[in-house]
């Protein structure tokens, strides 16, 4: 049997990270993926490509 389990992908996730938020960022955030109809590590990679996009700059 294969040890890997889950749907094959182009881009794996292997990190994981927790962290605290204000209620008015998790209102942000939620109302985010509502609208674009996305998931929430979604909405935190597009904002990391954002911020990357500016340290380019």
């Amino acid at each position: 049997m294969s040890p890997r389990t889950g749907r094959p992908t182009n881009n794996p996730r292997p990190n994981k990270i927790s962290i605290r938020i204000s209620n008015d960022d998790k209102k942000t955030i939620d109302s985010y993926c509502e609208q674009e109809n996305i998931n929430m590590t979604e909405a935190i990679s597009r904002g990391i490509k954002k911020l990357e996009r500016e340290i380019k700059k």
